[in-house]
């Protein structure tokens, strides 16, 4: 194998490889004695028949096999020996394309290497870490809340017409074609109305309703309905009012913090201070790292690949212009141009994604296992009722999983920057700490 070099510019690599006939000849012939033992021919015992007789049997259909592991053989082997690692796929391209039989294959390789990548010191970097302390006073408003979204409802005034978020309280028979079906009945049921916990448009004909008040709601069902007999039918509801209620916040006592699985009021309120400062202190650590890739940016500086560079922006420039025209759901849209806001913005996201790459491999950070299924877990959640498909689907996707991994390294790989980091801590207010975050938010 003769490898030669045909371009050396800047991360531009290009080589002109000859595999000879003599290495391919060599490579047929060793698929040919690997399958020997196991081949059956007419007049011949198993793992008997000569070499030459497999040779013109097989050898033509060994051939195209042949040249692609010898192909792939040889850039294996270029990359191993220059060190050189590719930014994205290279391009291979064989260009004696009228080969025959016999003839050296000749084939161009080109590509974009990752670059040389500088050495940082973590120590010198400094950041300020924003504290937080939950207050009384945010503590108690945080507990109205929940007081509010545990809800009680009281009587109203006999002879008062149900409003929208009120609950009422009735018997109901639904009938389709005339005839009742199963689970359309119920008594003594409790039903809010505005929740959409029942069918489109049945809540809505109860609103101004009264007690003892009977009412035919007449519904379609959703063509997409589970149940297979009632998708897309028209159906008769008769419900009799027994009650309606206004809602009510609950009382803030011990019984309210039993509801959400604490003691009492006070391991509630102390429950609600730790939630608290939790969401203050990831608020402060996407500060926190905020400053700390502003600060690897005007640290580092080396060449980034174009090639990188170029699929960035185009990704940049589609994501905001979707975000742009939000009614537009698909891609069969005018081609998206670059601006140079665009390129600016993937220099530096090519640039610190490829520095935290290699930070996390010098440091061998590692995604565990663990920490991928819950990652995928999470992610299922947003697929009520197919959460195992969702999942299976992940195993099964290469790209998909990696999509996943990437923001969980990324993280891994700031927490141990920010061990090495000097940081230093900062008493703020909630609103102080809100501005920040905007800030971020605004750039």
């Amino acid at each position: 194998m003769q490898v030669t070099e045909t371009l050396n510019d800047g991360l531009k690599r290009g080589y002109s490889i000859v595999v000879t006939a003599g290495e391919l000849d060599e490579k047929v012939n060793e698929k040919l004695v690997e399958a020997q033992p196991d081949v059956e021919m007419k007049g011949f015992r198993k793992g008997k028949v000569p070499m030459a007789l497999l040779k013109k049997q097989f050898g033509q259909r060994l051939l195209g096999e042949a040249m692609q592991e010898t192909i792939d053989g040889a850039m294996t082997k270029h990359f191993e020996d220059s060190g050189d690692r590719p930014a994205m796929q290279p391009e291979v391209k064989m260009t004696n394309e009228d080969w025959k039989e016999g003839e050296d294959i000749h084939v161009d390789l080109s590509y974009e290497a990752l670059p040389e990548i500088p050495e940082v010191d973590m120590k010198s970097i400094k950041l300020e870490k924003l504290v937080v302390k939950a207050d009384d006073a945010e503590v108690d408003e945080a507990l109205k809340n929940l007081a509010e979204t545990a809800q009680d409802f009281d009587d109203r005034k006999k002879g008062s017409k149900a409003k929208d978020g009120d609950q009422i309280v009735i018997d109901f028979l639904g009938k389709v074609d005339g005839e009742a079906f199963e689970g359309g009945a119920a008594d003594d049921y409790p039903l809010v109305l505005g929740s959409n916990s029942f069918i489109p448009g049945f809540e809505d004909q109860l609103v101004g309703a009264k007690v003892d008040d009977e009412v035919e709601v007449k519904v379609t069902f959703p063509e997409e309905y589970g149940a297979a007999n009632l998708a897309g039918k028209d159906a008769v509801f008769t419900c009799k009012v027994k009650a309606v209620k206004a809602p009510k916040a609950a009382e803030i006592n011990d019984e309210l913090a039993k509801k959400f699985g604490a003691e009492d009021l006070a391991g509630l309120k102390a429950q609600i201070g730790e939630r608290l400062e939790a969401e203050f202190a990831g608020a402060a650590r996407a500060v926190m790292k905020r400053s700390l890739l502003d600060a690897l940016d005007k640290k580092v500086s080396f060449e980034l690949p174009p090639s990188l560079v170029d699929a960035e922006a185009g990704q940049i420039a589609h994501q905001l212009w979707h975000e742009d025209n939000p009614d537009v759901e698909g891609h069969d849209h005018p081609e998206i141009e670059t601006t140079d806001e665009h390129k600016k913005l993937a220099d530096r996201r090519v640039k610190l994604g490829l520095l935290l790459a290699e930070l996390g491999q010098k440091a061998e950070v590692q995604v565990s296992d663990a920490e991928m299924t819950q990652a995928i877990m999470n992610q299922a959640r947003q697929y009520p009722g197919q959460e195992r498909q969702f999942f299976e689907f992940v195993q099964q996707n290469a790209q998909m999983q990696q999509q996943l991994r990437a923001p969980l390294f990324e993280d891994k790989v700031i927490d141990y920057i920010f061990e090495l980091a000097k940081v230093s801590e900062k008493e703020v207010s909630k609103d102080d700490l809100q501005k920040a975050v905007e800030a971020l938010e605004e750039e």
